[in-house]
């Protein structure tokens, strides 16, 4: 099999692994509504924390990260073997990300990303991957919006890339995922800006699949 047609392999597997939607699988394990069906209906851990069940969210975001995190770490560890470059997984890296955010499995209305990226990133460079995550984290608990988070790690994400690495074949990578990230959370940045969303653990409604 010819370099290329494993790598059209790899990258289709990444996308398939990156369709898997965690937050309607978990909600279904949990006997919650699915998560297209409240709140932001959003397929997300964020989203997922809206109906009450701190677990089935927890699990959702681990899902997500760890499906980013599994598609790299595999195509980095395997790939030279046969015949993979640097360019290849990258292109593994924004396929099991853009599986996520436009998922065969849910006609294509996926997540935002979040979670996927930050298992993305931590694969390709996992002190790229802490940083990102530690600013997320840091939004999160000083100012509670997971939105603003999102956005403020997204923006960071490449400068982070470009003071490590300086120029790399993977840093355009990276940028993609940012400008995707942001452009996922545009209605949440107008919202913002309007003093109109809603914080982590503000409003909580249940959701029940019974």
């Amino acid at each position: 099999m010819s370099n290329f047609l494993i790598a059209l392999f790899a990258i289709v597997l990444a996308y398939l692994l990156g369709s898997v939607p965690f937050a309607v699988v978990c909600s279904r394990l949990f006997g919650l509504a699915d998560p297209r069906s409240y709140g932001s209906k959003n397929p997300g851990a964020t989203n997922v924390l809206r109906s009450g069940n701190k677990g089935a969210a927890a699990m959702t975001l681990l899902g997500d990260m760890a499906k980013g995190w599994l598609a790299v770490f595999l195509a980095q560890k395997y790939g030279t073997s046969y015949g993979l470059e640097q360019g290849a997984i990258g292109l593994v890296a924004l396929a099991v990300f853009f599986g996520h955010l436009y998922p065969v499995f849910l006609k294509f209305k996926g997540g935002k990303g979040v979670a996927t990226a930050a298992g993305v990133l931590l694969a390709i460079d996992p002190v790229l991957g802490l940083a990102t995550l530690g600013t997320w984290l840091f939004i999160v608990f000083t100012l509670r919006y997971s939105s603003l988070a999102a956005l403020v790690a997204a923006a960071a994400a490449p400068m982070f890339a470009f003071f490590l690495w300086g120029s790399d074949v993977m840093l355009p990578v990276v940028g993609i995922i940012a400008m995707a990230l942001i452009g996922k959370h545009w209605a949440n940045l107008q919202r913002l800006m309007a003093g109109t969303e809603p914080k982590i653990g503000g409003k909580k409604k249940a959701a029940s699949g019974r």
